[in-house]
């Protein structure tokens, strides 16, 4: 064995000795006395005073000095106890991060989404369910749905909601709804007066589309190719209403779902013949075990979720 590998084991073993007294360090730098320390642990004040003398024999120096009628923490003691929070603060969050998994009514989860749908599907999930459930935590994570999967498939996330869903065995996944992609065009555009055009036709048109990685772009390749040709790019965006945006500045046009609502100003809907949508729906692991919270709010983007998509 070598020093520093002797040394980390030396360390490792001195540290399994001081755990048990750490509380008890920490409560003497705070209360500066033996009395109140006792009281905050509950335990006897010469329980106290034994564990920090054996505190300092497994140090091998003294940790705390008389101050007046209390008690104050050597330069030893002060470095020992300051790790000795740090270490408490994580173990303290780590219990209650522990106690929230297991209980349905007071876990957490991680949320990963496309943009798009964190305009109204997501606000409405969380919205509903939350109603039943006021204790559950989530933590949100937007991205393009190459990004999304990436981080479920890496365990960074319990539930995505992406589109198109995802052909991988090691996902499961359930189809919320078809979701209708229109041609979005400028208003002054010749194609803006047609009811309905091929894709085909569009050829020549500059596109206005989102980046590589999401589910839209490659849609678009997807569809471009079986028509015969490569979509001429003339902006990438991260965000739909950004390349709505383009298209009313007559910049190009764009394969985009259809608005909720009216259309933006300056911009037409027109639909693809036949008719192109894509699937909505929400994915996890599969084979995971899902802690009571994400299994709670699986179940209920299962039962409620295709009435909000």
């Amino acid at each position: 064995m070598s020093y520093e590998s002797a040394g980390e084991a030396s360390d490792q073993r001195l540290a399994a000795r001081l755990a048990p007294s750490l509380a008890l360090l920490a409560a003497v730098r705070d209360t500066g006395n033996i009395t109140r320390a006792a009281e905050r642990l509950g335990v006897p004040q010469p329980t106290v005073s034994r564990r920090l003398a054996a505190l300092s024999e497994v140090v091998g120096a003294p940790l705390t000095q008389p101050d007046g009628r209390g008690v104050r923490l050597t330069r030893a003691g002060e470095i020992l106890a300051a790790s000795a929070v740090r270490a408490l603060t994580a173990v303290e969050t780590g219990v209650r991060q522990t106690r929230e998994e297991i209980s349905p009514d007071s876990g957490h989860v991680v949320l990963g989404f496309l943009h798009l749908l964190g305009r109204w599907l997501v606000p409405s999930l969380l919205h509903d369910f939350r109603a039943g459930h006021p204790g559950v935590r989530f933590s949100l994570v937007q991205g393009s749905r190459q990004h999304v999967l990436d981080r479920l498939a890496g365990g960074e996330l319990d539930l995505a909601l992406v589109a198109p869903l995802p052909d991988d065995p090691a996902l499961d996944s359930l189809a919320l709804s078809e979701q209708e992609l229109l041609l979005s065009v400028p208003e002054a555009h010749p194609l803006a007066r047609r009811r309905r055009i091929r894709v085909a036709e569009l050829a020549d048109e500059p596109f206005v589309t989102l980046e590589h990685g999401y589910g839209l772009r490659q849609i678009v390749d997807d569809l471009c190719a079986a028509a015969g040709f490569e979509p001429k790019i003339a902006f990438e965006s991260q965000e739909s209403d950004t390349a709505r945006g383009l298209v009313a500045a007559g910049l190009g046009v764009a394969l985009l779902p259809h608005f909720a609502g009216a259309a933006p100003a300056g911009v037409v809907e027109v639909p693809l013949s036949p008719r192109v949508s894509r699937t909505i729906g929400a994915a996890w692991r599969a084979g995971e075990h899902l802690t009571p919270a994400v299994r709670a709010f699986r179940d209920y983007v299962r039962a409620h979720g295709t009435r909000y998509a």
